[in-house]
């Protein structure tokens, strides 16, 4: 096969069945959100015991005697005397256990993000490989994720360690030469430091060029770390063109994205870049890599495009998701009813949690935070940060549910400490009621699907489910979330064009 051969054959794949490839990606963006429930548990301990040996309470009585709210940040003499006075505050709670406990969270939040990216880049790898050979991706990747994990997390470990060795072999002696040079004259020394920094930058782009096609041989090949390396500079040396033509595309996609990010970042939009690297950009490079090793390995012919066209295939694919949601909500009665509650409850404990301090915190007002509203980009913004919450809360729930309620609870919370500091609540009530009606059960129905994707999880666990009975749930909870992206995108368009404006006459 030519390169043209090559990219459309990834794209072919990608096309036929995405529902049998991305949910591993949205495996992916959930990460984050199951790694956090670990500073909550040691946030829980820290709380546990401040208020076993009484500090808590020399704390509260404190941040009471506190005579003034959190001055505006850009005071800075009021803000230093707030924090002086607040330093008490401060003390009784930082003690050596508090700190260890902080510093083992790090340790393990650290470790966790490592252990579950590579289960989740062994799962996306190994469906790359199964839809390229025209097997079942979800499938494939669950084999893949058992199979392969391990020596993916020692390839990410390496990686570093090769880019640390690289840093230090350039940059020791480049501060050394600085030093000497600016000796003689400082221009020459600065010169001489970007040149160290311009190299530094060099090496690691060589380190990660090296190391990029290293994963692909682990599954293609079914390696060692120390052989997929080995199989991977020899791809890189025997096949240049396509080594060179993957790097040329995946910098290129990299750059093109982040370009686009900061041109929308100027009308606030955050949340589409990530959802376009999430869904397209990640997917689709890591098919053509796989593609590109594959022929240099002999991988048979790739599955040939879809007959429909992309539209069409739009069309159908937004329909199966709104049946897919309607679906599981009838399906699943009692799961929705638990999550609803805990949902509520959460509320609740967030409006009472922050009552007794709600005259020292700062109170905001949504008019403020409405301020500067440009309908389009807030419509779109509010649509991508919305669903991105709704697909990492629904697939961190696999997780064996615990991320899925977290979330639940952390929303819950945040929205009834919002709403506890509203300085206009008729007003913060009429904003939110026009999209909240769709919003707010999206929400909750991602909650359920997190909390159903976690008993799958359970039940593979303990060998009560097979990889294909896990399969299917991944599928159905990929279109479960393509349902509720609908309910979020007309709530998006509702919430960036309708709630900030509609009852401004009347109140």
């Amino acid at each position: 096969m030519s390169l043209s051969d090559v990219v459309s054959a990834a794209a072919a794949v990608f096309r036929r069945r995405p529902s049998d490839l991305l949910p591993f990606y949205l495996l992916g963006a959930a990460i984050p959100a199951i790694v956090r429930i670990v500073p909550f548990f040691a946030g829980a301990l820290v709380y546990a015991y401040l208020a076993a040996t009484g500090r808590l309470e020399t704390a509260l009585a404190e941040l009471d005697g506190l005579e003034q709210p959190m001055p505006d940040p850009q005071d800075a003499e009021a803000l230093e005397a707030w924090l002086s006075d607040l330093w008490p505050v401060l003390d009784a709670v930082l003690t050596p256990t508090t700190i260890l406990l902080v510093l083992l969270t790090i340790l393990l939040v650290v470790l966790g993000f490592l252990v579950l990216a590579a289960l989740v880049s062994a799962g996306q790898l190994a469906a790359c490989y199964g839809r390229l050979r025209d097997d079942r991706g979800l499938v494939t990747g669950i084999a893949g994720l058992r199979r392969h994990w391990l020596r993916f997390l020692g390839l990410f470990l390496l990686e570093v360690v090769c880019w640390i060795g690289a840093v230090l072999v350039v940059a020791i002696p480049t501060v050394l030469v600085a030093l000497l040079a600016s000796a003689l004259e400082p221009l020459l020394g600065v010169l001489v430091g970007l040149l160290g920094a311009l190299l530094a930058v060099v090496a690691v782009l060589a380190v990660r060029a090296v190391f990029a096609f290293a994963p692909v041989a682990v599954v293609v090949d079914d390696v060692s770390v120390v052989d997929s390396l080995s199989n991977a500079i020899r791809f890189v040396r025997r096949r240049p063109v396509e080594a060179g033509f993957y790097y040329v595309v995946s910098v290129g996609s990299l750059l093109a994205v982040s370009a686009v990010s900061g041109l929308l970042l100027f009308v606030d939009v955050v949340m589409a870049a990530s959802l376009l690297t999430t869904l397209v950009l990640l997917p689709a490079l890591d098919l053509l890599k796989t593609a590109l090793y594959g022929r240099h390995r002999g991988l048979p012919r790739p599955p040939g495009p879809p007959e429909r066209s992309v539209r069409s295939q739009l069309r159908a694919g937004l329909g199966r998701g709104w049946r897919a949601v309607t679906a599981f909500v009838r399906d699943t009665p009692g799961i929705h009813a638990f999550v609803v509650v805990v949902g509520v409850a959460s509320f609740v404990g967030g409006w009472l949690l922050v009552g007794p301090y709600a005259d020292v915190l700062p109170q905001a007002s949504i008019e403020t935070r409405l301020e500067g509203l440009v309908p389009p980009a807030a419509a779109l913004e509010f649509f991508g940060n919305n669903w991105l919450v709704a697909i990492t809360t629904a697939f961190a729930g696999l997780a064996f549910v615990v991320p899925a309620l977290f979330a639940v609870v952390f929303n819950g919370v945040a929205i009834g400490v919002t709403a506890r500091l509203e300085a206009e609540p008729l007003e913060l009530l009429a904003f939110v009621l026009p999209h909240g009606v769709l919003e707010i059960p999206a929400i909750l129905v991602s909650g359920a699907l997190g909390v159903w994707l976690g008993v799958v999880g359970w039940r593979a666990v303990r060998g009560r489910a097979d990889r294909n009975a896990v399969a299917d749930a991944l599928e159905r909870a990929f279109w479960v979330v393509v349902g509720v992206g609908l309910l979020l995108a007309v709530a998006g368009l509702i919430e960036g064009f309708v709630s900030p404006y509609y009852w401004r006459p009347f109140i």
